[in-house]
């Protein structure tokens, strides 16, 4: 019997496999393992059915070349399998054939049945399937995404099909990985070769392709993030060879990035602040100032852009919860977006990305540190042209630039500030303290600029009631006139309009500041420390006079003033312990004594004012 191995052609053809490419990037696939199983044990089965008289099986040389050529035919087909894994066993299916097959591989690579196959001449022979498989699995997906290699091209059609091709990629290492990896478990450096074969042959595409884009183009930072996201977080291809040529690439670009952004906020600081009027951005129609910005690519986050504008998109859920000026709300915006798109580039290199994250805060606290010393200049400028008078009203950009501290103080401890994970050294601690000792410092001197302004309002007003002290020439006349002009006509009452315009003055400062001044807390330190000085004022005005007897006008103007003050600053909720101070009491006790006295000597000459029952008393 003659083992004919052209007969066996239908059970294993020697033609390769055609692997053709669906919708899922597999395709058909080749007859099931055991096949090959069933032929090599019907060949090793026939040789020894001839044995000799003394019990020795014998084998004809003819014999022996027939199954060497079965083995050959088998050898071919299964490493033209293991070659075509994709499309041979899409998805892995049959359930374990692809590992049978492997199996069978090794049984087929003995020498004879007792001796098993080194380790190494197998893992060879996988190695060198899989590299195969790496060109033949690229250049079917090449076809299959009918992208062609054109050096003319445009720059922004060769970028698409880059990012297209590389989504395509990962899928394909995604389905090697969940379909077949289990397969090749024995030996997971070389699937993790084989992908790096794959990514090398995408990676010359790649090149050609970012060479070609423009300088100072950013339309390439998708293309990272779609690799680098997948990359990092595979465990045998993050920072391998292509990995980190991917990085290599983009080093220079993330710097380069960064300094024109750098060089492109602090343009607009500048200019900003030059034009700036301190409106606040609820009310701001169209006066941003237009810097333009590096053009960004259209990331999940994209860095911002100048609008140029009819009220920005951006500028909605900014007003919910400020009211600063439109340079610093997009200086603190801009800041947030560049170190947002940063982190969200998931540097895999920890020492770079420590140093992209430390730069970033230094340049988020050296852009604070200007922003905050623009807004107290523009503030000590307003504030000295202020007048005087009961007439000053805070001025709403006033409160604008309170605003812009505030947020300030709230971005810093964002936009300033390590991860607390990583180690600070004593000099980035400093430095960043000094940055919250700047803020606080130019709170207290605006909120002591401003509490002395309204200092300066009442010192008016009590240099006006000096006139009446006892003993003036002036306060001689005006009572002469007062009481010759009351025999015929009913005369006002003097000092009223002065107690009142000053109320007045009080009152609508107290609800400008509490409008618009977001902060409750800084609100409040101005609230206690202008009640405190308005009272020590009236205090010293009155030690002054300890040997004089007040006019019957001052008298009632300061009883009003001092009684009016202290119930609005109540309201504003100043605490008692801050309006019931020792500067307060001395005031109360002496307007009580003088207020008997005048009682006394001239009856009803106060006409009902008087520092007793405040509460009942209309505003």
């Amino acid at each position: 019997m003659c083992l004919n191995p052209d007969k066996l052609s239908h059970r294993a053809p020697l033609r390769p496999v055609s692997p053709s490419m669906n919708t899922h990037l597999t395709g058909s696939s080749a007859p099931l393992p055991n096949t090959g199983l069933v032929l090599l044990r019907f060949a090793s089965g026939f040789l020894p059915e001839r044995a000799s008289p003394d019990g020795m099986g014998t084998v004809t040389v003819e014999e022996n070349d027939q199954f060497e050529a079965v083995r050959s035919r088998l050898m071919a087909l299964l490493e033209n399998q293991i070659t075509h894994f994709r499309y041979c066993f899409p998805f892995g299916r049959p359930d374990g054939a692809l590992k049978a097959t492997l199996s069978l591989q090794e049984r087929v690579l003995m020498k004879d049945i007792t001796t098993p196959v080194p380790a190494e001449e197998m893992k060879k022979l996988v190695q060198k399937c899989l590299e195969n498989a790496a060109g033949i699995n690229y250049s079917q997906l090449m076809e299959y995404a009918q992208i062609r290699a054109d050096a003319q091209a445009a720059p922004e059609k060769r970028l698409e099909d880059m990012m297209r091709l590389g989504e395509l990629c990962i899928e394909v290492l995604q389905q090697n990985e969940e379909h077949h990896s289990e397969a090749f478990s024995w030996w997971p450096e070389l699937m993790a070769e084989h992908a790096e074969s794959f990514l090398s042959l995408y990676r010359v595409d790649m090149d050609g392709a970012l060479q070609v884009q423009p300088v100072d183009s950013w339309d390439s930072f998708p293309l990272f993030q779609l690799l680098n996201n997948f990359l990092r977080s595979d465990l045998h291809l993050c920072n391998g060879t292509f990995h980190k040529h991917l990085q290599d690439l983009f080093v220079p670009l993330v710097v380069r990035y960064i300094d024109l952004m750098e060089s492109s906020i602090a343009q607009s600081i500048h200019r900003g602040f030059e034009q700036e009027t301190w409106q606040s951005v609820k009310s701001l129609t169209n006066n941003l100032a237009s810097v333009p910005l590096p053009k960004v690519p259209s990331l999940p986050l994209t860095l911002p852009q100048m609008p140029s504008f009819s009220a920005p998109a951006w500028m909605g859920p900014l007003c919910e919860n400020t009211n600063g000026s439109a340079t610093s709300e997009d200086l603190f915006w801009k800041l947030d977006a560049l170190q947002m798109f940063v982190l969200d580039l998931h540097w895999p290199e920890p020492e770079f990305a420590k140093h992209l994250e430390q730069r970033l805060k230094l340049m988020a606290s050296d852009m604070m540190e200007a922003c905050v010393k623009r807004t107290k200049s523009a503030f000590d400028a307003k504030m000295q042209k202020a007048c005087k008078s009961t007439d000053f009203r805070v001025p709403l950009s006033v409160c604008t630039m309170f605003n812009v501290l505030m947020d300030a103080k709230k971005q810093c401890s964002k936009l300033c500030v390590l991860d607390t994970g990583q180690e600070i050294d004593k000099q980035w601690q400093q430095y960043h303290s000094k940055i919250d000792v700047l803020i606080d410092e130019a709170f207290k001197d605006m909120i002591s600029f401003l509490v002395t302004k309204f200092a300066a309002v009442l010192d008016g007003v009590l240099s006006k009631l000096s006139r009446y002290d006892e003993g003036t020439f002036f306060s001689s006349i005006l009572s002469f006139t007062v009481k010759a002009a009351a025999k015929y006509v009913e005369v006002p009452k003097p000092g009223m309009d002065l107690a009142d315009t000053y109320i007045t003055f009080i009152r609508q400062n107290q609800d400008i500041l509490r409008d618009r001044v977001n902060d409750e807390l800084y609100t409040e330190k101005v609230f206690d420390q202008w009640y405190t000085g308005s009272m020590k004022a009236v205090c010293v005005w009155l030690t002054d006079r300890l040997d004089l007897q007040l006019h019957v006008y001052q008298l009632k103007t300061l009883i009003k003033i001092v009684k009016k003050t202290y119930r609005d600053f109540r309201l504003q909720g100043v605490l008692d312990v801050t309006l019931n101070s020792k500067s307060y009491e001395t005031v109360y006790n002496r307007l009580t004594v003088e207020e008997a006295t005048a009682a006394v000597r001239s009856g009803d000459g106060l006409q009902g004012i008087s520092m007793r029952d405040s509460d009942e008393e209309d505003d």
